[in-house]
């Protein structure tokens, strides 16, 4: 396995210094915020601004690499959201940090996508699980570490945004010297929702409100953490926690819904995380020890719920539609995310910061009444008739070409499998 590595070191080393970037970038931006003194609504936009970008960004990547090609494009992307890291530290106001981050949303999309592309097209049909299975890993480390970063300084001054800055350029570095072989056409995945509403309904509507319920949590849960007085340590963690509770719960979660009604696991998910919603809107939560136990329960539902959409959908898909289906369904969840900060953000304007929560209740709530409709409304997945449940990076991480590898990865498998033995 280590020698099917090696050779792709520097997209694994690319992709990490990217995903590090990006948690810096993510998580001093809302704290330096609120030092500032900047609205929650205004906060909220940030959030809304990257979710726009990241959309925009998968959408149009593809078209953008067929001009320039795929070096060129991954050393601009890197670049670009260097420059706009700086800008925001030279221009403290929330109405130009709003559009230079839905620019580094747009940025981080298109170099995921490249570095992604060039990893499946190295694969073959013996590695690409295993390949796919790292790049996660990586990718998770990293973010995580760029988030608990922060808690090594002063987010007051300059260093996190020049720290982002030059990682975001050291991202560049090793794809742009490494003579690995620039892959094909990026994949391309278009937004078909009645398509989509006919092959799954409930999946359409969940992926939508945990995209409203995760995107306002991404954007403003350390705008929470910072008012109800937690450390800059305890905030890092607040922020953190929940993603590494979720990818933990990915495998139990997985298993449950391959051998049950997987909308019945996805209304028990969602009534975790609607507990969990509660006991902020109402226990008047302040111990630090308190807010991080609920924080991880919390995650260990919202981060658990997206790959268990996409293999219900998948369920559903007719043969060769898998990419188009999740494709579709990641777009969606970006819709989700674009109105999520926004919402959270008006509503934490004022003294309740914990109406943050007040978002995910509503879409946690709104997810299981539908999907307890839906119950009614079509039989069960025989279980020989399901597709297997992936595990999945954070959708806020994913774009078309995570799904494409995912795809290929699942098929190879499924050949390996069905092959006579000789």
């Amino acid at each position: 396995m280590i020698r099917s590595l090696l050779p792709l070191g520097a997209l694994f080393l690319g992709s990490a210094f990217l995903l590090f970037a990006g948690g810096v970038n993510g998580l001093i931006l809302p704290i330096r915020g609120e030092i500032e003194g900047f609205t929650a609504t205004e906060l909220g936009f940030l959030g809304t601004g990257w979710a726009i970008g990241y959309v925009a960004g998968c959408l149009r990547m593809p078209a953008v690499v067929a001009r320039v090609g795929h070096i060129r494009a991954f050393g601009a992307m890197c670049a670009l959201a260097a420059i706009t890291v700086l800008i925001s530290l030279l221009i403290l106001t929330p109405w130009v940090w709003i559009p230079l981050r839905a620019v580094s949303g747009f940025c981080f999309a298109g170099a995921a996508m490249i570095v992604e592309s060039w990893l499946s097209e190295r694969a073959d049909s013996n590695t690409r699980g295993r390949i796919f299975g790292v790049y996660t890993m990586v990718n998770l480390a990293a973010s995580t570490m760029g988030q608990l970063a922060l808690t090594l300084g002063d987010p007051s001054g300059y260093l996190f945004f020049v720290l982002a800055a030059i990682i975001y350029c050291l991202a560049l570095l090793p794809t742009a010297i490494s003579a690995t072989q620039t892959p094909q056409a990026l994949t391309t995945v278009k937004l078909d929702l009645r398509a989509l509403w006919r092959n799954s309904p409930i999946a359409v509507f969940a992926v939508l409100m945990v995209g409203i319920s995760n995107g306002a949590f991404g954007a403003m849960s350390a705008v929470y953490a910072a008012r109800v007085g937690l450390t800059l340590q305890e905030v890092a963690l607040f922020a953190s926690v929940p993603v590494l509770a979720g990818a933990v719960a990915q495998m139990p979660v997985g298993f449950l819904s391959d051998r049950f009604d997987r909308r019945l696991v996805l209304i028990g998910t969602a009534l975790v995380g609607l507990v969990a919603d509660l006991l902020f809107l109402f226990a008047g939560v302040v111990s630090p020890g308190l807010n991080l136990a609920i924080v991880a329960i919390f995650g260990t539902a919202v981060f658990s719920m997206y790959p268990l959409i996409v293999a219900h959908a998948n369920d559903h898909a007719a043969p060769g539609t898998g990419i188009q289906v999740s494709g579709g369904l990641l777009l969606t969840f970006g819709a989700g995310s674009i109105v999520g900060p926004t919402v959270a953000g008006v509503l934490m304007t004022g003294p309740h910061p914990q109406y943050l929560f007040a978002v995910t209740a509503a879409a946690h709530g709104l997810l299981i009444l539908f999907a307890i409709v839906r119950l009614r409304a079509r039989a069960a997945v025989a279980p020989e008739e399901k597709t297997a449940f992936v595990a999945a990076p954070l959708p806020r991480a994913a774009t078309p070409e995570t799904i494409a590898m995912r795809s290929a990865s699942d098929e190879d498998e499924t050949s390996q499998d069905t092959a006579p033995a000789t």
